[in-house]
Protein backbone atom coordinates (compact mmCIF):
# COMPACT_ATOMS: atom_id res chain seq x y z
CA UNK A 1 0.00 0.00 0.00
CA UNK A 2 1.13 3.51 -1.03
CA UNK A 3 0.37 6.09 1.76
CA UNK A 4 0.33 10.01 1.42
CA UNK A 5 0.59 11.72 4.81
CA UNK A 6 -0.77 15.62 4.67
CA UNK A 7 -0.60 17.72 7.53
CA UNK A 8 -0.23 21.50 8.56
CA UNK A 9 2.20 22.14 11.60
CA UNK A 10 0.67 24.78 14.38
CA UNK A 11 2.89 27.44 15.25
CA UNK A 12 2.45 25.68 18.59
CA UNK A 13 3.50 22.25 17.88
CA UNK A 14 2.51 18.83 19.96
CA UNK A 15 1.05 15.43 19.90
CA UNK A 16 -0.26 15.93 16.34
CA UNK A 17 3.11 16.38 14.79
CA UNK A 18 4.46 13.51 17.06
CA UNK A 19 1.56 11.36 15.75
CA UNK A 20 2.18 12.16 11.82
CA UNK A 21 5.75 10.89 12.93
CA UNK A 22 4.70 8.00 14.55
CA UNK A 23 2.18 6.56 11.50
CA UNK A 24 4.72 7.38 9.23
CA UNK A 25 7.42 5.45 11.01
CA UNK A 26 4.74 2.43 11.05
CA UNK A 27 3.70 2.11 7.48
CA UNK A 28 7.59 2.41 6.74
CA UNK A 29 8.05 -0.34 8.52
CA UNK A 30 5.65 -2.77 7.80
CA UNK A 31 6.45 -2.62 4.42
CA UNK A 32 4.35 0.41 3.03
CA UNK A 33 5.49 2.76 0.66
CA UNK A 34 5.00 6.18 2.55
CA UNK A 35 5.45 9.92 1.86
CA UNK A 36 4.92 12.94 4.00
CA UNK A 37 3.82 16.35 2.87
CA UNK A 38 3.79 18.81 5.13
CA UNK A 39 3.09 22.88 5.84
CA UNK A 40 3.78 25.04 8.19
CA UNK A 41 1.41 27.92 10.32
CA UNK A 42 4.82 29.62 11.88
CA UNK A 43 5.43 30.20 8.01
CA UNK A 44 2.90 32.04 6.70
CA UNK A 45 1.09 35.42 7.67
CA UNK A 46 -1.86 35.58 9.36
CA UNK A 47 -3.51 37.62 6.71
CA UNK A 48 -2.32 34.94 3.69
CA UNK A 49 -3.56 31.82 6.90
CA UNK A 50 -7.00 33.60 6.36
CA UNK A 51 -7.14 33.74 2.76
CA UNK A 52 -6.46 30.29 2.34
CA UNK A 53 -8.55 28.78 5.74
CA UNK A 54 -11.38 31.11 3.64
CA UNK A 55 -10.46 29.69 0.15
CA UNK A 56 -10.51 26.08 1.37
CA UNK A 57 -6.88 25.68 0.72
CA UNK A 58 -4.05 26.63 -1.62
CA UNK A 59 -1.50 25.15 -3.88
CA UNK A 60 -3.82 21.81 -3.93
CA UNK A 61 -2.16 20.38 -7.71
CA UNK A 62 1.18 19.63 -4.94
CA UNK A 63 -1.04 17.15 -3.61
CA UNK A 64 -2.51 15.99 -6.62
CA UNK A 65 0.77 15.99 -8.13
CA UNK A 66 2.41 14.35 -4.97
CA UNK A 67 -0.58 11.56 -4.84
CA UNK A 68 -0.15 10.83 -8.95
CA UNK A 69 3.52 10.74 -8.64
CA UNK A 70 3.53 7.60 -6.04
CA UNK A 71 0.34 6.03 -7.27
CA UNK A 72 -0.99 6.65 -3.45
CA UNK A 73 -3.74 4.19 -2.67
CA UNK A 74 -4.57 6.46 0.64
CA UNK A 75 -4.41 9.80 1.16
CA UNK A 76 -4.00 10.47 5.25
CA UNK A 77 -4.44 14.14 6.33
CA UNK A 78 -4.34 15.14 9.24
CA UNK A 79 -4.43 18.90 10.28
CA UNK A 80 -5.48 20.55 7.54
CA UNK A 81 -6.38 24.45 8.72
CA UNK A 82 -5.41 26.65 7.19
CA UNK A 83 -3.25 25.37 4.38
CA UNK A 84 -4.26 22.60 2.36
CA UNK A 85 -8.32 22.23 3.58
CA UNK A 86 -10.86 20.58 1.14
CA UNK A 87 -9.15 21.30 -1.39
CA UNK A 88 -6.54 19.17 -0.55
CA UNK A 89 -8.93 15.95 0.39
CA UNK A 90 -10.82 16.58 -3.04
CA UNK A 91 -6.96 16.94 -4.72
CA UNK A 92 -6.46 13.53 -3.13
CA UNK A 93 -9.21 11.64 -4.04
CA UNK A 94 -9.22 13.02 -8.04
CA UNK A 95 -5.77 11.54 -8.43
CA UNK A 96 -7.79 8.11 -7.22
CA UNK A 97 -6.94 7.76 -3.51
CA UNK A 98 -8.99 7.04 -0.45
CA UNK A 99 -9.38 9.37 1.88
CA UNK A 100 -8.78 9.22 5.27
CA UNK A 101 -9.09 12.51 7.81
CA UNK A 102 -7.62 12.22 11.43
CA UNK A 103 -9.54 14.48 13.64
CA UNK A 104 -7.09 14.78 16.56
CA UNK A 105 -9.06 17.39 18.10
CA UNK A 106 -12.13 19.59 17.79
CA UNK A 107 -10.74 22.22 15.19
CA UNK A 108 -13.11 20.83 12.62
CA UNK A 109 -15.74 23.15 14.73
CA UNK A 110 -13.82 25.11 16.98
CA UNK A 111 -11.67 28.12 16.07
CA UNK A 112 -8.62 26.86 18.55
CA UNK A 113 -9.14 23.05 18.41
CA UNK A 114 -8.72 22.26 21.89
CA UNK A 115 -12.94 23.70 22.86
CA UNK A 116 -11.91 25.10 26.06
CA UNK A 117 -12.73 28.82 27.55
CA UNK A 118 -13.49 30.65 30.94
CA UNK A 119 -12.30 27.32 32.82
CA UNK A 120 -14.07 24.53 31.27
CA UNK A 121 -15.10 22.86 28.06
CA UNK A 122 -16.75 25.01 25.82
CA UNK A 123 -19.10 23.30 22.63
CA UNK A 124 -20.77 26.37 21.57
CA UNK A 125 -19.77 26.13 18.02
CA UNK A 126 -21.39 23.07 16.35
CA UNK A 127 -22.26 22.22 12.82
CA UNK A 128 -22.30 25.08 10.68
CA UNK A 129 -22.65 27.57 13.54
CA UNK A 130 -19.23 29.25 14.70
CA UNK A 131 -20.88 32.73 15.45
CA UNK A 132 -20.03 32.04 19.21
CA UNK A 133 -16.36 31.90 18.51
CA UNK A 134 -16.29 35.14 16.41
CA UNK A 135 -18.71 36.83 19.28
CA UNK A 136 -16.24 35.48 21.80
CA UNK A 137 -13.06 36.37 19.71
CA UNK A 138 -11.54 32.57 20.61
CA UNK A 139 -8.79 33.62 18.22
CA UNK A 140 -8.13 36.74 20.07
CA UNK A 141 -7.85 39.33 17.85
CA UNK A 142 -11.47 40.77 15.77
CA UNK A 143 -10.26 40.04 12.04
CA UNK A 144 -8.77 36.47 13.10
CA UNK A 145 -11.82 35.90 14.86
CA UNK A 146 -14.01 36.23 11.81
CA UNK A 147 -11.48 34.66 9.26
CA UNK A 148 -11.69 31.85 11.94
CA UNK A 149 -15.59 32.08 11.73
CA UNK A 150 -16.32 32.11 8.22
CA UNK A 151 -13.78 29.49 7.06
CA UNK A 152 -14.34 26.73 9.59
CA UNK A 153 -17.91 27.32 8.33
CA UNK A 154 -17.43 27.57 4.88
CA UNK A 155 -14.82 24.51 4.85
CA UNK A 156 -17.37 22.14 6.94
CA UNK A 157 -19.76 20.70 3.91
CA UNK A 158 -16.67 20.37 1.34
CA UNK A 159 -14.23 18.40 3.99
CA UNK A 160 -16.70 16.02 5.19
CA UNK A 161 -17.94 15.47 1.64
CA UNK A 162 -14.47 14.94 0.30
CA UNK A 163 -13.30 12.19 3.12
CA UNK A 164 -13.97 8.76 3.07
CA UNK A 165 -13.32 8.03 6.42
CA UNK A 166 -13.12 10.06 9.70
CA UNK A 167 -10.74 8.71 12.26
CA UNK A 168 -10.20 10.13 16.27
CA UNK A 169 -8.70 9.07 18.77
CA UNK A 170 -11.15 8.49 21.85
CA UNK A 171 -14.38 7.12 22.27
CA UNK A 172 -15.17 10.10 24.01
CA UNK A 173 -13.89 12.01 21.71
CA UNK A 174 -15.86 10.35 18.97
CA UNK A 175 -18.81 10.93 20.74
CA UNK A 176 -18.37 14.62 21.12
CA UNK A 177 -17.99 14.83 17.24
CA UNK A 178 -20.71 13.22 16.37
CA UNK A 179 -23.15 15.44 18.37
CA UNK A 180 -20.98 18.48 16.82
CA UNK A 181 -22.16 17.38 13.52
CA UNK A 182 -19.38 14.78 12.17
CA UNK A 183 -21.22 12.17 10.65
CA UNK A 184 -21.34 8.83 12.86
CA UNK A 185 -21.49 6.24 9.83
CA UNK A 186 -17.84 7.29 8.71
CA UNK A 187 -16.04 8.03 12.45
CA UNK A 188 -13.60 5.15 13.96
CA UNK A 189 -11.72 5.22 16.72
CA UNK A 190 -8.20 4.58 17.16
CA UNK A 191 -6.29 5.66 20.10
CA UNK A 192 -2.32 7.19 20.27
CA UNK A 193 0.25 4.48 20.20
CA UNK A 194 3.82 4.36 21.38
CA UNK A 195 6.46 1.92 19.72
CA UNK A 196 7.70 -1.00 21.17
CA UNK A 197 11.26 0.83 22.54
CA UNK A 198 8.70 2.50 24.84
CA UNK A 199 7.78 -0.32 26.24
CA UNK A 200 9.38 -1.64 29.60
CA UNK A 201 9.89 -5.15 30.33
CA UNK A 202 7.92 -4.43 33.99
CA UNK A 203 6.60 -1.80 36.47
CA UNK A 204 9.50 0.06 38.59
CA UNK A 205 6.52 2.31 40.02
CA UNK A 206 7.05 1.45 43.86
CA UNK A 207 10.56 2.67 43.52
CA UNK A 208 9.42 5.60 42.28
CA UNK A 209 11.15 9.11 43.79
CA UNK A 210 8.16 11.81 42.49
CA UNK A 211 5.13 12.67 40.60
CA UNK A 212 5.30 13.82 37.19
CA UNK A 213 3.05 16.05 34.79
CA UNK A 214 4.32 16.93 31.36
CA UNK A 215 3.02 18.91 28.45
CA UNK A 216 2.64 22.04 27.24
CA UNK A 217 2.18 25.06 30.38
CA UNK A 218 -1.34 25.95 29.54
CA UNK A 219 -4.25 26.64 32.07
CA UNK A 220 -6.85 23.66 30.28
CA UNK A 221 -3.96 21.44 31.40
CA UNK A 222 -4.43 21.53 35.26
CA UNK A 223 -0.88 21.55 36.26
CA UNK A 224 -2.14 24.23 38.98
CA UNK A 225 -4.31 21.54 40.45
CA UNK A 226 -0.90 18.94 40.52
CA UNK A 227 1.26 21.61 41.65
CA UNK A 228 -1.52 22.25 44.85
CA UNK A 229 -2.42 18.61 45.20
CA UNK A 230 1.58 17.44 45.58
CA UNK A 231 2.43 20.91 47.78
CA UNK A 232 -0.60 19.67 50.35
CA UNK A 233 0.13 16.25 50.20
CA UNK A 234 3.77 16.32 50.67
CA UNK A 235 4.52 14.44 47.33
CA UNK A 236 7.63 15.84 45.55
CA UNK A 237 6.80 16.50 41.46
CA UNK A 238 8.80 17.27 38.31
CA UNK A 239 7.23 19.48 35.90
CA UNK A 240 7.78 18.85 32.35
CA UNK A 241 7.44 21.21 29.69
CA UNK A 242 7.18 24.96 28.76
CA UNK A 243 4.33 27.36 27.92
CA UNK A 244 2.67 30.51 28.67
CA UNK A 245 1.11 29.34 32.24
CA UNK A 246 4.94 28.79 33.74
CA UNK A 247 5.03 32.01 35.45
CA UNK A 248 1.75 31.14 37.31
CA UNK A 249 2.99 27.85 38.12
CA UNK A 250 6.10 28.80 39.40
CA UNK A 251 4.59 31.34 41.93
CA UNK A 252 2.04 28.61 42.86
CA UNK A 253 5.29 26.25 43.83
CA UNK A 254 6.99 28.41 45.33
CA UNK A 255 8.58 26.85 48.74
CA UNK A 256 7.09 23.39 47.99
CA UNK A 257 8.92 20.19 46.20
CA UNK A 258 8.65 21.21 42.76
CA UNK A 259 11.25 20.94 40.12
CA UNK A 260 10.79 22.74 36.80
CA UNK A 261 12.75 20.29 34.50
CA UNK A 262 11.45 22.78 31.36
CA UNK A 263 11.05 21.29 27.67
CA UNK A 264 12.74 17.98 27.47
CA UNK A 265 14.01 15.55 24.83
CA UNK A 266 12.48 11.99 24.52
CA UNK A 267 15.22 10.31 26.06
CA UNK A 268 15.60 12.49 28.84
CA UNK A 269 11.46 12.41 29.29
CA UNK A 270 11.88 8.99 29.34
CA UNK A 271 14.48 8.87 31.87
CA UNK A 272 12.62 11.05 34.33
CA UNK A 273 9.77 9.25 33.61
CA UNK A 274 11.30 5.99 34.28
CA UNK A 275 11.69 7.08 37.99
CA UNK A 276 8.01 8.53 38.99
CA UNK A 277 5.96 6.69 41.53
CA UNK A 278 2.96 8.50 39.49
CA UNK A 279 2.20 10.57 36.77
CA UNK A 280 -0.58 13.50 37.02
CA UNK A 281 -3.17 14.63 33.77
CA UNK A 282 -5.98 16.26 36.00
CA UNK A 283 -6.56 18.47 32.73
CA UNK A 284 -9.88 20.94 32.56
CA UNK A 285 -10.29 20.18 28.99
CA UNK A 286 -11.56 17.04 27.19
CA UNK A 287 -8.19 15.79 26.31
CA UNK A 288 -8.45 13.27 23.93
CA UNK A 289 -5.36 10.90 24.16
CA UNK A 290 -2.35 12.91 25.25
CA UNK A 291 0.48 10.95 24.72
CA UNK A 292 2.18 11.61 28.02
CA UNK A 293 -0.31 9.25 29.49
CA UNK A 294 0.12 6.63 26.86
CA UNK A 295 3.80 6.91 27.51
CA UNK A 296 3.07 6.83 31.43
CA UNK A 297 0.96 3.31 30.66
CA UNK A 298 3.67 1.78 28.14
CA UNK A 299 6.33 2.79 31.09
CA UNK A 300 4.22 0.75 33.56
CA UNK A 301 4.07 4.50 35.76
CA UNK A 302 0.42 4.75 37.16
CA UNK A 303 -1.68 6.90 35.62
CA UNK A 304 -4.04 9.45 37.78
CA UNK A 305 -6.61 11.63 35.48
CA UNK A 306 -9.91 13.92 35.54
CA UNK A 307 -12.68 12.47 33.82
CA UNK A 308 -12.36 14.57 31.06
CA UNK A 309 -12.77 13.41 27.37
CA UNK A 310 -10.92 10.32 26.83
CA UNK A 311 -8.82 9.86 29.74
CA UNK A 312 -11.27 7.76 32.07
CA UNK A 313 -10.55 5.39 29.43
CA UNK A 314 -6.66 5.06 29.89
CA UNK A 315 -6.34 5.94 33.59
CA UNK A 316 -7.72 6.15 37.00
CA UNK A 317 -10.22 9.39 37.10
CA UNK A 318 -10.85 11.37 39.72
CA UNK A 319 -14.11 13.44 39.19
CA UNK A 320 -13.82 16.89 38.75
CA UNK A 321 -10.44 18.68 37.81
CA UNK A 322 -10.88 21.10 40.41
CA UNK A 323 -11.65 19.53 43.58
CA UNK A 324 -8.51 19.83 45.36
CA UNK A 325 -9.70 17.57 48.14
CA UNK A 326 -9.67 14.56 46.12
CA UNK A 327 -6.74 15.28 44.04
CA UNK A 328 -4.70 15.19 46.90
CA UNK A 329 -5.95 12.33 48.93
CA UNK A 330 -5.51 10.55 45.20
CA UNK A 331 -2.00 11.86 45.36
CA UNK A 332 -1.22 11.20 48.37
CA UNK A 333 -3.09 7.97 48.73
CA UNK A 334 -0.55 6.23 45.78
CA UNK A 335 2.56 7.88 47.41
CA UNK A 336 2.08 6.70 50.63
CA UNK A 337 1.42 2.48 49.00
CA UNK A 338 4.39 1.72 47.35
CA UNK A 339 2.96 -1.74 46.54
CA UNK A 340 -0.52 -0.72 45.41
CA UNK A 341 1.67 1.40 42.87
CA UNK A 342 3.57 -1.16 41.60
CA UNK A 343 -0.11 -3.74 41.17
CA UNK A 344 -1.55 -0.48 39.32
CA UNK A 345 1.41 0.07 37.35
CA UNK A 346 1.39 -3.64 35.98
CA UNK A 347 -2.17 -3.13 35.13
CA UNK A 348 -1.23 -0.13 33.22
CA UNK A 349 1.64 -2.07 31.19
CA UNK A 350 -0.87 -4.21 30.72
CA UNK A 351 -2.97 -1.81 29.22
CA UNK A 352 -1.07 -0.31 27.19
CA UNK A 353 0.08 -3.25 25.56
CA UNK A 354 -3.65 -4.06 24.88
CA UNK A 355 -4.75 -0.49 23.88
CA UNK A 356 -1.66 1.21 22.37
CA UNK A 357 0.77 -0.70 20.81
CA UNK A 358 1.82 -0.67 17.54
CA UNK A 359 0.25 -3.80 16.51
CA UNK A 360 -3.09 -2.63 17.85
CA UNK A 361 -2.78 0.50 16.24
CA UNK A 362 -1.38 -1.06 12.40
CA UNK A 363 -4.62 -3.40 12.51
CA UNK A 364 -6.89 -0.41 12.79
CA UNK A 365 -5.63 1.54 10.72
CA UNK A 366 -5.30 -0.77 7.97
CA UNK A 367 -8.94 -1.29 8.52
CA UNK A 368 -9.71 2.32 8.23
CA UNK A 369 -7.93 2.62 5.33
CA UNK A 370 -9.83 -0.42 4.00
CA UNK A 371 -13.04 1.27 3.93
CA UNK A 372 -14.44 -0.52 7.16
CA UNK A 373 -17.25 1.68 8.24
CA UNK A 374 -18.60 0.58 11.84
CA UNK A 375 -19.50 3.96 13.69
CA UNK A 376 -17.42 2.46 16.61
CA UNK A 377 -14.12 1.81 18.47
CA UNK A 378 -12.00 -0.21 16.10
CA UNK A 379 -10.03 -0.85 18.73
CA UNK A 380 -12.30 -2.46 21.48
CA UNK A 381 -9.19 -4.45 23.59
Amino acid sequence: MRVLLLHNRYRAEGGEERSVEEIARLLGERGHGVEVLERSSADVRRVRAAVSLWHGGVEEDAVRRAARSMRADVVHAHNVHPLFGWRALAAGRESGARVVLHLHNFRLFCAIGVAYRDGAPCFRCRGGNTRPGFRLRCRGSLPEAAAYAAGLRRQLAPLLEHADQLVTVSNATLRQLVELGAPAGRLVSLPNFVPVTAFADRSRADQGRHALVAGRLVPEKGFDTAVLACRAAGVPLVVAGEGPDKARLRGLAEGADVRFAGMLGRDELARVRADAAVVLAPSRSDDACPYAVVEALAAGVPVIASDRGGLPELADAVEGADDLGAWTRAVAGAWNDPAGRLERGEAALERARRRCSPDVYYEGLMRAYGGVRTGHDVNTA
